[in-house]
């Protein structure tokens, strides 16, 4: 029998490697968690200001992706403001678009520090203050001393790696690896997306290849093709993650998979002139920068690739479109639970859809009271789906303090859902009792301007007068508790002289408290919608 020999000195060092591989991802992870957590709100709000066009939303989705060194952070963000019918698709895209950009920092850091000056031993101090600062302060600076502890672990586990691939010499070579042909460079590209997919992060990936090629275990041919692959890498888990997901979602996913598919084409055709430009500015200068040109080379393709497509973003926008398009019976946007990660773009899709639901609702209303409304009734129980969505959406949201910007903000919508729910069952259960104020002359005065306070809520949105229409309605209850007094003292007086039967007066009175009711609640729908408003920033 033969005996099989193990080298556990090669064992050793893939395991170094691996591990050197993990406490890089550990440490991206935990400073993009507290990046998020000092300026994710603010990256946002700034990100909402500045894009107008996509154009601008290039470079805010760049300067996003940079700062919070997330791409995901900035999709989500960019699908949230497009479901809440804050920015278009099209502006979205750019957004998109610009994220790529933004992804290649991390890269720049790698090669800049990572290689250029060993980190590993110098941050250690820093890691263990990040510690401190996050066990012991609060707020903003424990999410600081997270941020710095992540960012001391990313050059520790690139020092560990560069350790690990020293003893990669006879383990992984240039020559092991496919040849510098078209299919050698396609079968390194489908590596790159199948690392991409296992570790769920581009930066991880590019990290390795810059290792591997600092230490001679590829060359840059061979890692300029694992850098394409891993860019397109990102797009597949993207794209799963936007499975079942909303409509916003699904467009956001499959626009980031075709965009990077046309950007790796344009990629694979410009490894061969980038390296013609390099040896003709400075022969050799590729091999001793390696690391330098490998970055450029991914920020290159990265930034050329957006400056071309921009100019045709709103054709791109079409096809996408056309592509996935929206159901036509959808009374709401889906709500994606993705959203609940950043609860300010989860309120505004929230406000958008009980804004959608209240109008549905008056609708319903005024075909009611108005015989000749053009408005058309809702379908009951249907809305009432809808409505019991939007409630359980509502409850996942949380916000654990009072002096969160976003507390009044859910405070408010959890109200007008409330009211909204009521309102719902006045015209499910009560319809007859509205048929009845409407034909009691007394309340035909009354009904008219409860359909008037209707039809101006129903027509805030063009107008954006909320104010006046807090004021008329909150007017209008009062009124109609007024009047409830002396119409209650009236029908009694008219049942004692038998003017009245019993159920006939009966009848009346529910008609007045229908409108009461039905009053309080449009007149308080109404007060939180303001409120909410404004505490959306709108």
């Amino acid at each position: 029998m033969g005996v099989i020999m193990i080298d556990f000195s090669k064992i050793l060092v893939i395991v170094t490697l691996l591990g050197g591989l993990g406490i890089f991802l550990v440490g991206l992870i935990i400073m993009t968690k507290g990046l998020q957590s000092v300026a994710g709100d603010s990256l946002r709000n700034l990100m909402l200001r500045f894009t107008k066009s996509p154009y601008s939303g290039a470079v805010s989705g760049a300067f996003m992706t940079t700062m919070l060194q997330s791409s995901s952070a900035t999709t989500v963000t960019a699908v949230g403001f497009v479901g809440a019918g804050i920015i278009t698709f099209s502006q979205s895209l750019g957004i998109i678009f610009g994220a790529n950009i933004g992804s290649t920092i991390t890269g720049w850091i790698v090669a800049l520090f990572g290689f250029k000056f060993s980190l590993g031993t110098v941050v250690l101090p820093l890691i263990f203050f990040g510690a401190v600062l996050k066990l012991f302060a609060k707020n903003n600076l424990a999410s600081v001393g997270f941020a710095l502890a992540g960012f001391g672990l990313i050059f520790v586990g690139i020092d560990t790696m560069q350790d690990a691939v020293k003893g990669f010499e006879n383990i992984l070579t240039p020559e092991i690896l496919p040849s510098d042909s078209i299919r050698g460079r396609l079968l390194l590209i489908a590596m790159g997306i199948i690392v991409t997919m296992i570790t769920q992060a581009s930066s991880a990936g590019i990290a390795v290849t810059l290792t591997l090629l600092y230490g001679g275990a590829v060359n840059f041919e061979q890692a300029a093709a694992l850098v394409i692959g891993m860019d397109v890498g990102t797009t597949v888990t993207a794209a799963m993650a936007t499975i079942g997901g909303n409509i916003n979602a699904r467009r956001t996913g499959f626009s980031h998979v075709i965009y990077n598919l046309l950007s790796a084409v344009f990629a694979f055709m410009f490894i061969t002139p980038y390296i013609g430009i390099w040896e003709y500015i400075q022969p050799d200068a590729i091999r001793e920068n390696g690391e330098i040109a490998l970055v450029a080379f991914h920020s290159s393709f990265n930034i050329i690739s957006v400056l071309i497509i921009l100019p045709f973003t709103n054709i791109f926008a079409k096809f996408i479109k056309h592509v996935i398009k929206e159901k036509r019976d959808v009374l709401i946007n889906e709500l994606d639970e993705e959203l609940l990660n950043e609860p300010r773009i989860a309120l505004n899709m929230l406000l958008q859809n009980v804004m959608k639901e209240y109008q549905v609702i008056l609708g319903h209303m005024n075909a009611i009271l108005n015989d000749n409304s053009k408005y058309v009734r809702m379908d009951i129980q249907q809305i009432q789906n809808l409505l019991d969505e939007t409630h359980k959406f509502a409850d996942k949201i949380h916000i654990h303090y009072k002096d969160d910007p976003n507390w009044n903000y859910l405070i408010a919508i959890i109200h007008i859902i409330d009211h909204l729910q009521r309102l719902h069952e006045r015209c499910e259960e009560e319809e007859d009792r509205a048929v009845c104020a409407k034909h009691i002359e007394q309340l035909q005065s009354v009904v008219k301007q409860l359909d008037i306070i209707i039809l101006e809520t129903i027509s805030v949105q063009e107008t954006n007068r909320w104010s006046d229409v807090v004021k008329h309605s909150e007017e209008l209850t009062i009124k109609i508790e007024q009047i409830k007094q002396t119409f209650r003292e009236e029908i009694a007086n008219k049942i004692a002289s038998g003017d009245l039967d019993v159920p006939d007066g009966s009848n009346r009175l529910e008609a007045i408290r229908w409108l009461y009711r039905v009053s309080i609640h449009i007149s308080r729908i109404n007060h939180y919608l303001y409120k909410a408003i404004l505490a959306s920033g709108k």
